[in-house]
């Protein structure tokens, strides 16, 4: 390919070569090092070529990004991704503001049009991700949320970049990945889930959820940003409005919550029962499943069944769905009673069994067919508490019948 067919901006304003070495000068125009060098040293000019501006400095700042961006051309030469229907003018259209992206002062509206040749379909976003979209993007994302005192157009850019990310395949073999889950990006992403607006969640949630369906090591980002992530997945999961987030933020959960104690103890302080308890009576089959494991998971820690016990609803809630919902549901829901009965057997807690109708529904479980984990459970059950429970006075009579013990 000749030199005319490279997009402008990969051309020194000076030499109109493909560049090397870019550098940005204090006006945010890019040079071939060897050439502005020249201009300044040789030349003696106190000027930006392009612009004519008069210069405070020479400083010069290495393109990093615009680099990447010519290196990535190169490689497309060799293997073009483009289909013969894709227009090419887009894609110089997506290079020329990648380019341009980092030292423009306009990139929200930048993203935004990256974003909508992105949507056309898979040829465009092969063509983003092989371009060296995602790298510019990505730092893009970092770099607007790395300050403290970010203002709201650099939080708007965020966003925007987390809107082009989310539309691209993510799996341990993709630069996408690889590069989103590191630790800076992690961190940015979580900031967005916590303080953006609607709209930037649930980019950013759909994100988190694809990571999660990896072997992602959740501990880095726990350390980082400590209960504070756990509160903005259960103000999603909380969320009535928006359903797809509230699920996405389910799945994000159980594969954090399953992955070590320390991230089910925090989820813990975060007031991860009491928002689970709360919505689970009214909850749907697919998210009561959900919300049903991450109890169980929570109900492996002490203080995961304390907080169960503490609040009033815990165990009327987990026995309304036992044989109501699904067989998924159920087994849950034994497990959940059998944690509790086994390893915080409290008076309350064999009381409120008794009096909300987990008993009886499983002494029905018992004469089911066959044998599985959840009946040896609910065997067990009846063998360390079964007494107990007969000599209550709210013990229904006909269940002796069931039980096989006939006084």
């Amino acid at each position: 390919m000749e030199t005319a067919d490279y997009p402008p901006d990969f051309r020194c304003p000076i030499s109109m070569e493909v560049m090397k070495d870019p550098v940005t000068i204090l006006t945010g125009v890019s040079y071939e090092r060897k050439n502005i060098e020249k201009w300044f040293n040789a030349y003696n000019k106190k000027t930006c070529p392009a612009t004519m501006q008069r210069l405070q400095s020479s400083d010069m700042t290495p393109n990093h990004t615009l680099k990447r961006l010519i290196l990535a051309w190169q490689d497309r030469l060799v293997t073009p991704s483009l289909s013969p229907s894709q227009p090419s003018i887009k894609h110089e259209e997506m290079v020329s503001l990648f380019s341009t992206l980092e030292s423009s002062p306009f990139k929200v509206t930048s993203l935004k049009k990256i974003r909508s040749i992105v949507e056309l379909g898979d040829d465009t976003r092969s063509d983003f991700i092989l371009s060296g979209g995602v790298e510019a993007v990505v730092q893009i994302l970092v770099n607007q949320t790395v300050v403290d005192n970010y203002d709201f157009v650099s939080f708007q850019a965020c966003e925007e970049a987390l809107g082009v990310l989310h539309l691209l395949p993510l799996s341990v073999e993709d630069k996408t990945f690889q590069l989103l889950s590191k630790p800076e990006p992690m961190k940015s992403i979580a900031i967005v889930l916590q303080r953006g607006s609607a709209e930037a969640r649930l980019y950013a949630i759909t994100v988190f959820r694809q990571i999660a369906k990896t072997d992602f090591d959740w501990n880095l980002l726990l350390q980082d940003q400590g209960t504070d992530l756990f509160k903005s997945l259960l103000e999603l999961v909380y969320d009535e409005i928006d359903s797809k987030a509230s699920s996405c933020a389910l799945e994000v959960l159980i594969e954090i919550l399953a992955s070590s104690k320390k991230s089910r103890l925090k989820a813990i302080e975060s007031g991860a029962v009491c928002v689970l308890i709360e919505i689970l009576p009214d909850s749907n089959r697919s998210k009561c499943e959900k919300m049903l494991l991450l109890i169980k998971l929570l109900c492996k820690c002490a203080e995961g069944r304390m907080a169960l016990v503490e609040h009033g609803l815990g165990i009327p809630a987990v026995s309304k769905k036992l044989l109501h919902v699904s067989n998924s549901s159920t087994k849950l829901g034994v497990k959940i009673l059998w944690l509790m009965s086994t390893f915080h057997p409290t008076e309350r807690v064999l009381e409120e069994m008794l009096i909300y109708g987990a008993v009886k529904k499983l002494v029905a479980l018992i004469h089911l067919d066959g044998r599985s984990s959840t009946k040896d459970k609910v065997l067990n059950m009846f063998k360390l508490h079964g007494n107990s429970w007969r000599r209550h006075p709210c013990f229904p009579c006909d269940l002796n019948d069931y039980l096989g013990c006939h006084e």
